[in-house]
């Protein structure tokens, strides 16, 4: 018996995931369960695969999905075919309704790019989303931002805030192996003038840091409870990937919050409450993030590594 094969769907509409076929299925099988995700007819399904996107041929109905070339965890891009009018019943001047539509098409597919999880992930996916490329050298630069910010902003950056003294805050966000947090982002976005919205996987959420200062651009970076990776555009027309996006795009929100959720359903996030911690100073074992806090207050240990099922 053949097994059922994933295949990523994108839309007008969002996105879905299709696993109730198999190699062995059929196209019309496959058009029916793509007209189900979709709310488009049957007969108006125009399928795309392959980058950049080529149109599937599916004249023939019978023919099996594993023949006409598709592959487990394919992404297909779905359009709706127009329907053809006689001349009669088109409108005289282009409606503000098919303006919309050609406005919220999609343009690309949203990806992370995966970075080392070497306790400076926030500051490699923040250096990513501003370059385009990986850059080893912004993760020192950034931590000298923050730490100097925390230092000459003490009314806006207090004890209370950081949870420790400036002095020692500073030193040891500019520790290697000190993770950035909710603290580092607010003051990244406020010098780099951009939202900088995190998708949490977990609660399939985003919070947006910078939201309140209206800036003109926003980058985006996905949260699994441990680790932070960026998320890029990759255009369907071939252009370079887009890191950048302006906030008044809710299309590509609605992008992230689709990949949260396909995140959070294949149990792609860490339970910070349950996770297990080592510390690295004094090698005692711990769960969660609040034994780790507690833990870090009374020995003053702040080097953590996390203990994964094969360690």
């Amino acid at each position: 018996m053949a097994s059922k094969m994933q295949l990523r769907v994108k839309h007008k509409g969002g996105q879905s995931v299709i696993s109730s076929l198999t190699l062995t299925s059929r196209v019309d099988q496959l058009l029916d369960e793509l007209s189900k995700s979709t709310q488009i007819p049957v007969h108006l399904v125009k399928i795309l695969r392959g980058f950049p996107p080529i149109a599937l041929d599916i004249s023939d109905k019978s023919v099996s999905l594993g023949d006409c070339g598709l592959q487990e965890r394919d992404t297909l891009l779905v359009e709706e075919l127009p329907v053809i009018q006689s001349s009669e019943c088109l409108p005289s001047a282009h409606s503000e309704d098919s303006v919309e539509l050609l406005k919220d098409a999609p343009t690309g597919i949203l990806m992370r790019k995966v970075v080392p999880s070497d306790n400076s992930c926030l500051f490699t996916s923040i250096g990513f989303c501003l370059s385009g490329k990986p850059d080893p050298t912004s993760s020192s630069f950034m931590r000298e931002l923050v730490a100097s910010t925390v230092v000459n902003q003490t009314e806006q950056y207090n004890e209370a805030l950081l949870g420790k003294p400036n002095k020692e805050y500073k030193k040891w966000i500019l520790q290697d192996d000190s993770w950035g947090g909710a603290i580092e982002l607010a003051i990244l976005s406020s010098y780099f003038g951009l939202e900088i919205d995190v998708v949490n996987t977990q609660h399939s959420v985003i919070n947006k840091f910078g939201e309140d200062q209206n800036y003109g651009q926003r980058i985006l970076l996905i949260y699994d409870g441990i680790h932070y990776d960026p998320l890029y555009l990759e255009p369907f027309d071939g252009s370079p990937n887009k890191t950048l996006f302006p906030t008044t795009d809710t299309w590509i929100l609605q992008q992230a919050e689709e990949l949260a959720a396909e995140a959070r359903a294949s149990h792609q996030f860490t339970d910070v409450n349950h996770f297990s911690l080592k510390c690295m100073v004094c090698h005692c074992f711990l769960t969660g993030q609040t034994q780790a806090q507690q833990h870090a207050k009374e020995t003053g240990h702040t080097n953590f590594g996390e203990v994964t099922s094969s360690s």
